[in-house]
């Protein structure tokens, strides 16, 4: 099974490089210096789950090097969903399955319109993984998941067989009953605690011991749970809880993906975050005002540090 990576950072570089390890056939797609590493000296994960170097990596910076594949795990940042998405159109088969592992919950809807061809799935993932050096990836807790499935719960022979070497290679990969809800569950969490770390640039036992940050996080997790509601997602009464508690065991040091890029400099996925509640609360007329707050503090950073003088 050819196994196309798009996007090598802390999600498609730390599951691709658990498989390719395993000795699949695993093509990562990267640029600049961390493409440039990875060709020198290898992928290395840096990991409490274990280390692991894949040398020599197949790295490509233009997706039509690698040829179609069976599986595309799409984790580009939200940013550059819909550029990495053009570039997909000239590898992506017909029997090509593409596992939408984006942030938020409209990830795979970005790569349909622009790639309909496509056989697009949405993924999620769950991991506290970055970038920490060109051609290192860094994963700092022991919990590393990754789910997907078709939308309509029904059966794909490919998807299964994906998923029983996302097994061997030691990776913790489920295929829920219901995805849908298993994204926007995710998203209750990442939203909020994205939006919090970014804007505070605190880590997570700090918020949870200042009353006045937990209680933005909590204000935060009901506004995504009532949007959920309102989208159709079979919401459960003590979601909101078994968020919370969530949001309670992550690692005390652990921050968010966009407070790691807020502090880069680097381009924020907030208008997919918290944007992403606001944009759909307001098409069901539900009120999102710590997510609007979350938006409009953090749009003076959304388009990151301007580089290389320009």
């Amino acid at each position: 099974m050819r196994i196309l990576i798009m996007g090598s950072g802390g999600v498609g570089g730390y599951f691709g490089g658990r498989l390719a390890a395993a000795g699949n056939d695993v093509t990562f797609v990267a640029r600049g210096s961390h493409l440039a590493a990875m060709l020198e000296n290898g992928l290395l994960l840096d990991s409490l789950l274990g280390q692991a170097l894949v040398k020599p990596v197949r790295a490509v910076r233009d997706p039509a090097e690698a040829g179609t594949p069976d599986i595309v795990m799409f984790a580009t940042k939200m940013v550059d969903a819909e550029s990495a998405a053009a570039q997909l159109k000239s590898v992506v088969g017909p029997q090509t399955i593409v596992i939408a592992f984006q942030n938020g919950v409209e990830g795979a809807d970005v790569v349909k319109r622009v790639v309909p061809a496509a056989h697009v799935i949405p993924g999620v993932a769950r991991i506290a993984s970055h970038i920490s050096r060109p051609g290192v990836i860094e994963h700092a807790s022991k919990f590393a998941r990754i789910e997907f499935a078709e939308p309509d719960g029904s059966k794909n022979e490919k998807l299964a067989a994906f998923h029983a070497l996302c097994k061997a290679a030691g990776i913790d990969a489920i295929m829920p009953a219901d995805i849908r809800r298993a994204q926007w569950i995710k998203f209750a969490m990442l939203a909020p605690f994205s939006g919090v770390t970014a804007l505070t640039g605190h880590a997570a036992k700090e918020l949870r011991n200042a009353p006045g940050t937990y209680a933005l996080i909590r204000s935060a997790v009901q506004e995504v749970i009532d949007v959920a509601k309102a989208e159709g997602v079979a919401i459960k009464p003590d979601d909101f809880e078994g968020v919370m508690k969530t949001i309670d065991q992550l690692p005390d040091g652990m921050v968010s993906s966009m407070a790691h890029d807020k502090r880069a400099g680097k381009p924020l996925e907030v208008e997919w975050l918290s944007g992403g509640v606001v944009r759909v609360g307001a098409r069901h007329g539900v009120p999102t005002p710590t997510h609007a707050f979350i938006t409009q503090a953090l749009s003076v950073d959304a388009a990151g540090k301007p580089r290389d003088g320009t």
